[in-house]
């Protein structure tokens, strides 16, 4: 295995969340008696270019090509992406002429934002499901990886992109030096690449461990971030921390002379993490430390419900709740079930687990005695949501960043 940065082959081991089915391969009734196919979930520190990868990547086509995550599934997104798609435009003041492509674009919710700026805009989708409900949204969708042959008949249909963005898609990629290539194909001069990531400076302050899964190949920071652009004829310009996934960052970056000035909060994220140590091997030996008290914690409080007879139930099934749940061995003997918001996976049975996934109105059938929020990241909107029941008396276990019961 070597750094997808730098080549550097002398990449340390600090974490081991087992052997794990993929996080988003839920499984139909049928599949439960097929024998389920699990891979190491581990975690490598490269000490020179300061990159966090996986272990051992899974091809793309087994992920991506049928998938059941929709972006516009929760409010909280629809507002997030809105606001990001009015910021963009605002400040780098795109318009009608203006071309907006979105890589990895899903269901088109990002896009549909820049659409109502008035911008001109294709989406890429991988998935062929996700795409066909991305056209029915009313966005230009081209249903394949990017790559080069995307990247020309994005040129033919529409000519080059004054903004690129990519949202929680650059961590699944494992040719990044091929993807980066084709995006400064496909940009305009003085264009600019959007890229938001998963944070990984806030997994290791808030304990959100649970956002790594077989999907997200790479765990960014600024400083493997700039390092891995400089080596691609890149420069990041601007930099911002945004609430998203339980932290993450949003970088702008343009192909190296493309005009932009480069912002303060570059360095000031730079110094932030050299105080953060994030080039010490150390940190991340710690951090592994206490990703293990996490797990002994949350399964002592979930055995200690259920020894007293109290039933408990899941809310949300996002891709960060099978890790926690295969990782924590908290399978159906304790919970059963959990309730989400997606018609896609209603019906189906999370994978490892196989705890049924039902609509929230089974909690006015089956009302249980505890509710663990597995998407603990939009646990406000959830808690609004559900508030009847927690006037009827049920309790809500918030699992991270701390456990916490209301």
């Amino acid at each position: 295995m070597k750094c997808r940065i730098c080549n550097n082959e002398n990449l340390l081991k600090f974490l081991s969340l087992g052997s794990t089915p993929l996080a988003n391969s839920f499984l139909s009734e049928r599949e439960l008696a097929n024998e389920e196919k699990t891979f190491p979930l581990e975690l490598c520190f490269c000490p020179k270019c300061k990159l966090v990868q996986l272990t051992e990547v899974v091809p793309p086509g087994m992920m991506f090509k049928n998938y059941v995550y929709v972006s516009s599934t929760t409010d909280t997104f629809k507002a997030h992406f809105t606001k990001m798609a009015e910021d963009i435009s605002k400040e780098f003041e795109l318009n009608e002429n203006s071309l907006a492509v979105d890589i990895g674009s899903n269901d088109g919710l990002l896009l549909k934002g820049f659409q109502k700026m008035g911008l001109r805009t294709i989406g890429v989708e991988p998935a062929a499901n996700i795409a066909r409900l991305a056209e029915k949204n009313g966005v230009e969708t081209l249903n394949d990886f990017f790559n080069e042959a995307a990247v020309r008949e994005i040129i033919r249909r529409k000519g080059q992109a004054d903004i690129i963005t990519a949202t929680n898609v650059f961590a699944h990629v494992g040719d990044i030096s091929a993807f980066a290539g084709n995006v400064r194909s496909l940009l305009k001069t003085g264009g600019i690449f959007a890229i938001e990531v998963q944070y990984f400076v806030d997994t290791l302050e808030k304990m959100t461990f649970d956002n790594v899964y077989h999907e997200h190949v790479s765990y960014f920071t600024m400083a493997s971030l700039a390092n891995f652009f400089k080596t691609q004829g890149m420069e990041i310009f601007k930099a911002q921390r945004v609430d998203s996934h339980g932290g993450s960052l949003r970088v702008f970056v343009m192909n190296s002379g493309g005009g932009h000035k480069v912002d303060d909060s570059v360095s000031s994220v730079m110094e932030y993490e050299k105080r953060m140590g994030i080039g010490d091997f150390e940190t991340y030996v710690k951090f592994a430390h206490k990703v293990n008290k996490v797990k002994l914690d949350l399964l002592k409080y979930i055995q200690d419900v259920k020894g007293r007879g109290k039933t408990i139930a899941g809310y949300g099934a996002p891709a960060k709740g099978n890790t926690l749940l295969n990782f924590c061995g908290i399978g159906k003997e304790y919970m059963d079930y959990i309730v989400e918001d997606s018609a896609l996976k209603q019906g189906l049975y999370a994978p490892g687990t196989h705890i049924p996934v039902v609509s929230p109105r089974i909690l006015d059938e089956k009302k249980p005695d505890y509710i663990l929020i597995l998407a603990w990241n939009f646990a406000d909107e959830i808690l609004k949501k559900t508030r009847r029941y927690a006037d009827a008396g049920v309790k809500f276990i918030i699992p991270l960043p701390e456990l916490k019961i209301i």
